[in-house]
């Protein structure tokens, strides 16, 4: 089904709940009331910009507006006893996290040594970049994806006498090196990292080392999304997910389900990254009085407005973003810096660069990009990000050597993350093979590990 067929059905069955809503004089809040989203939900339900897809918020949605299921396209449950129909998974199989004590089933055993065969049979293979050019990626890369995989396995040994202190010390400066593009440092931290946060959860049931443990899948999964290494992204995201909700850390999980709407979008299920990021963004969890929780709605906002922007929904995107900058400018300053590369203004421009960039406006991209100064940006890597969109922009407009000004400022920022990066290598070998070549590109293109 084509973007236009789904939006016509996603504004179609809006428009019915905005119609049984107004016919009973009902409220956004009051609706949201009684299905149990807030009024900001519904809304977004109702003008079509969130899929109204999923089969039970349009029960709920039904139920409380007594309408018929039929009017959603969906067939009535029966009601004589029978077989029910298969439920409808909204995204795909996730392999479970190995987070518990208890001896798992004979089946569940089964499924975990095939999933740990598989990869282990992938982990003497070398990572490589979906590049254009299909070039390897280089050492500090391909480094940290090999020995982050095998700490997934639990092939690394925790460092001795592992302590509370120790860990949240080592998350805090493998966090430093995430945010300022130290690939080589974290392939040698971040393993050794993911063992502790085990042993300390293997070894007490807290809730307190729970979390901990899901704020480094946390930053592992954001690593392997930038390396674009997607089978392990899901596990590490789903980890997190799942070990956070055991953490009782409301913060980390939202996290994780925007990481994991990252990945689903990069899979090209728009929809379904769509509804995990929306959803995430309203549940009561994030309601709270602490400002970072509200931030953190504005990151899974924001992050629904680039997926928008995937799926060629640009009016969705600039409503979405527009929804996302409101709440960073009530908020002020820059939030979360740890989680999403911070929540502020500029971090909500920079987005944008993206989201135009992906809408197919390259000349939107630029314009938001000149109003925003870089060192207002609150990290190394925000600030190397923001060179390398810029690079894009300029790349789909046809302006190669801008293009090559501004890829060569993300390296003078960040040279591990432009050299490793394989989005970015990428758009370095695209140009490359798009037309004329300059001493300074292949220079760059060298460092690269491209030519």
């Amino acid at each position: 089904m084509t973007t236009v067929k789904h939006r016509q059905r996603h504004l179609y069955s809006g428009m019915r709940v905005r119609q049984a809503r107004q016919a009973r004089a009902w409220t956004l809040a009051e609706l949201g009331r009684r299905t149990g989203y807030s009024a900001a939900q519904v809304s977004r339900y109702e003008r079509g910009l969130a899929p109204l897809t999923d089969v039970t918020v349009i029960r709920r949605f039904a139920e409380a507006l007594g309408l018929p299921v039929e009017d959603f396209g969906l067939v009535p449950v029966p009601a004589v006893p029978g077989p029910r129909p298969a439920s409808v998974r909204s995204i795909p199989w996730l392999p479970r996290p190995i987070v518990g004590r208890e001896e798992p089933r004979e089946g569940e055993n089964v499924r975990r040594r095939r999933l740990l065969a598989n990869l282990a049979a992938t982990a003497s293979l070398p990572f490589v970049g979906r590049g254009a050019a299909g070039a390897r990626a280089p050492a500090s890369g391909d480094l940290l994806v090999a020995r982050v995989r095998d700490a997934m396995l639990g092939l690394d040994t925790a460092p001795a006498a592992t302590t509370t202190a120790w860990v949240r010390g080592a998350l805090a400066v493998a966090l430093s090196d995430f945010h300022t593009g130290r690939y080589g440092a974290l392939a040698e931290r971040l393993p050794r990292l993911l063992a502790a946060g085990h042993a300390l959860a293997d070894e007490s049931a807290s809730v307190e080392h729970q979390a901990l443990l899901a704020e480094i899948y946390v930053l592992t999964t954001r690593m392997l999304i930038k390396l674009d290494d997607p089978q392990l992204g899901w596990m590490a995201a789903d980890r997190a997910r799942i070990i956070a909700h055991t953490g009782n850390s409301a913060l980390v999980a939202a996290e994780a389900s925007r990481n994991l709407a990252v990945l689903a979008r990069k899979a090209g299920w728009h929809e379904q990254a769509m509804r995990i990021a929306l959803d995430a963004a309203d549940r009561l969890t994030l309601r709270g009085p602490s400002p970072r929780l509200t931030a953190e709605r504005g990151l899974l906002i924001q992050s629904a407005a680039y997926t928008a922007a995937r799926a060629g929904d640009r009016d969705g995107m600039r409503e979405l973003t527009d929804e996302a900058a409101a709440i960073a400018e009530r908020l002020g300053g820059v939030m979360l810096r740890d989680h999403g590369g911070g929540f502020g203004t500029a971090t909500v421009a920079l987005h944008r660069i993206s989201a135009e960039n992906a809408a197919g406006d390259p000349g939107a991209a630029i314009a938001t990009a000149r109003a925003i100064a870089p060192a207002s940006l609150p990290t190394v890597e925000r600030r190397c990000r923001y060179f390398t969109d810029v690079a894009t922009a300029y790349a789909h407009w046809g302006r190669r050597d801008q293009s090559l000004h501004a890829l060569l400022n993300a390296e003078r920022c960040s040279p591990e993350e432009t050299h490793t990066r394989p989005a970015v290598r990428a758009l370095v070998s695209g140009l490359l093979l798009g037309g004329r070549t300059t001493p300074e590109l292949r220079a760059l293109a060298t460092r690269c590990a491209i030519a």
